[in-house]
Order: C-alpha cells, then structure tokens, then sequence
C-alpha cells in the first residue's frame, strides 16, 4: 500500500486559544499526517529522522522546528539520549487566524508574519535560538492558561528574530485568505495527498475546485508557488524517502508505490529533487 498522510483532527481545550501537547513514549513511530494548524516541536532525548514534505533529516536532542498548515511531517526515533527514559516532544498548534489576530493589529508583532509565511515550507531553527527557547516551552507544560498565551507569543518573538533560520521543503503553501478559495486548495489538496500514488488527472482536480483547467493551473500556482505537476512530483519523492527508509523494499518496489510506472524515470526524478539516488539516500540515512 502506497504511503499516504494522514489528517489529522487538532483539539483546543475550553477556555484556551492554542494547544500545548507534552508528549512522551518509548519511541516515535513515524506518523504521516498534515492538519490546517501550525505546529511547533521541540524534540528532547530523542534522536531519528525528521521528515517536513519533501525534506529529510535527522534529527537530536533540542531540535526545533515550525511546520506551517497542511505541510505533511512526521518523526521517527531511532534511538534515546538516556536509555530507559521515555522520548519527550512539546508540540504547539495553534491557527492561522490566531496568528492573524496578532499580527494584523499590533504593530509590534509584525516580525511574526514573515515568521508565519517562511513556515509553509517548514522552519529549522539552530542550537543558540533552540536554547532560548527550551526552557520557555518546558515552563508552559504547568502554566495557567493565560501565561501559556504569552509564553508562546515571546517564543514567537524569539523565533521571529532568528535570521538564520532554515526552510525544510523544496515548496510551500502561500495560503488563501478567502475562505470559499481556501476550500477550494483545500479540496485540491487532500485529493493530491490522498492519491499520489495514481494517475492524477487535472481535469479531476479542476472539477474539485470549481474551476476551468487554465484557471486550476494560475489558482495552484499562485497558492503554493508551483505547478500542479512539480507539487506532485516533490510529493511522491517526498513519501519514496520515508519508504526507503523503512524495511528493505526494493528500489522498484518503492518506486510503484510511490507513483511511478518505470524505475528509471523514478530515479531522475529522485536525484532531480534530491541531488542523489534513492539507493545514495537509503546508505546515507539508513546508517
């Protein structure tokens, strides 16, 4: 079966505007998903890979990352820092109208927006930020809700003033601020995520957005800043990266999964998006 993301249903609690999850097992078992909310995680005594669309990386101790909506992620642990304890990650998810609401008003929050529009392709922040930001998010695991309010809005800050930060996936999201047109990226979306393992049809994705097939192709291009087949093709390389990682399936068998009929146009393809082969990739990171 054809690796596919899963949505996934964020929940915020009464009385509260964003959602802090304190999240601890024995291991990260890789979880393909994608939701409409931001998501920021702090990884601690864990260490694995980390995948952000098309992106693929390992991860360690304290790494720290802002995946924007509808950006297809997951992590995978390999290993912990301190056997015996459990892996720990804090995930923040909050919306885009939250955000909106502060930096449409506040003049002071404006460095938040850019923050906000570099997160559709995912967001790495470096050790020295990952620093100041640790024990700002530990201190909100217990705090009322109100202080978690201001908590996330100074880490926020804190990311927003971090010019070295470093996007993840080769494309992004620019988003709709239209609801009716967000619905319509939207529907376009889930149907390119749900079946990016089929022969895609435009003529399909243009009846799903309400549109002509020249009007699909400027609506696409101008919500994720690409074409509707370049967003296909970094998608299924994308999901080819995490099967390649998992078991020992072959090359061609990982290449039909994820879309493509003849393994050598899948590993042109590949080395296309990637800058090496998928056998390089699978020696690189399975190590």
């Amino acid at each position: 079966m054809p690796l596919r993301p899963r949505f996934e249903q964020v929940s915020v609690g009464r009385g509260e505007s964003w959602t802090l999850f304190d999240r601890r097992l024995p291991a990260f078992p890789f979880n393909w998903h994608y939701h409409p909310e931001y998501e920021l995680t702090l990884t601690l005594n864990s260490v694995g890979e980390r995948f952000v669309g098309d992106h693929v990386a390992r991860y360690g101790d304290g790494d720290l990352v802002l995946v924007g909506p509808n950006l297809p992620h997951a992590w995978q642990s390999r290993s912990a820092l301190q056997p015996g304890q459990p892996h720990h990650a804090l995930v923040a998810w909050f919306t885009r109208e939250w955000a909106e609401g502060l930096t449409l008003p506040y003049p002071e929050l404006g460095g938040i927006g850019p923050l906000l529009a570099d997160a559709s392709r995912g967001l790495f922040f470096g050790p020295s930020t990952a620093a100041l930001v640790r024990p700002r998010l530990l201190a909100l695991i217990d705090a009322t809700p109100s202080a978690r309010w201001l908590g996330l809005v100074e880490v926020l800050l804190m990311l927003a003033a971090d010019a070295g930060r470093e996007p993840l996936a080769l494309q992004g999201f620019a988003g709709e601020d239209a609801p009716r047109e967000r619905a319509r990226l939207d529907r376009v979306l889930a149907h390119l995520h749900t079946h990016y393992a089929e022969p895609i049809r435009l003529a399909t994705l243009a009846e799903l957005a309400a549109m002509s097939e020249s009007q699909l192709q400027r609506f696409f291009k101008r919500c994720t800043r690409t074409t509707v087949s370049d967003y296909l093709a970094t998608l299924r390389i994308g999901h080819a990266c995490a099967m390649l990682l998992e078991g020992n399936r072959s090359i061609a068998h990982v290449a039909e999964a994820a879309g493509y009929a003849q393994p050598s146009y899948f590993t042109r393809q590949f080395r296309a998006v990637k800058g090496m082969t998928p056998k390089e990739f699978r020696l690189r990171f399975s190590a």
